[in-house]
């Protein structure tokens, strides 16, 4: 598959699950060296927030939105994941006042079951995925410009459907 980095064509390589498909497992450390698996969070709507890069302006917005939600929308299951360092990611969560559930994915685990991986930068794609009580991917969205913001709106619609 292929999308748009500021209209540079780049490939994802991989497969992405489909909408009626069981989510695929993963496991993966928080912030707090926590290990957070699909499996721990099994029984609850999950809305997945994957950002290419959190020190970037567009993935800064959205996880940044979510966060907001998550404080807003009850009985769903709020992360975001990203390749960035642990490091990375709790300076910026620091400096942005955000509190919600972010997954490091240094070893490309997240973005392997996913199909999300963009060998060119070295970095996953802009997605949203949303799975249901049962485990199902009840909505998915890969950005074709990871340039651009994501249909947030759309996502919670999903998102608060599958509670």
């Amino acid at each position: 598959m292929f999308v748009t980095k500021k209209g540079e064509q780049v490939e994802i390589i991989g497969e992405q699950p489909k909408v009626g498909m069981k989510a695929p497992a993963f496991s993966l450390p928080n912030l707090d060296d926590e290990i957070v698996s699909l499996k721990d969070i099994a029984g609850k709507t999950v809305l997945i927030s994957v950002v290419p890069d959190i020190d970037t302006r567009v993935c800064s917005l959205q996880t940044k939105r979510f966060n907001q939600e998550a404080a807003k929308v009850e009985e769903v299951v709020f992360i975001t994941i990203s390749n960035n360092t642990k490091e990375e990611q709790a300076n910026w969560c620091a400096a942005e006042g955000v509190d919600m559930e972010l997954l490091h994915d240094t070893k490309g685990t997240f973005g392997e079951a996913y199909g999300l991986f963009i060998p060119a930068m070295g970095r996953l794609a802009r997605a949203i995925f949303v799975i249901d009580q049962e485990g199902t991917l009840v909505y998915e969205a890969v950005s074709t410009e990871i340039a651009e913001e994501p249909d947030y709106d759309l996502a919670l619609e999903k998102a608060k459907a599958a509670r």
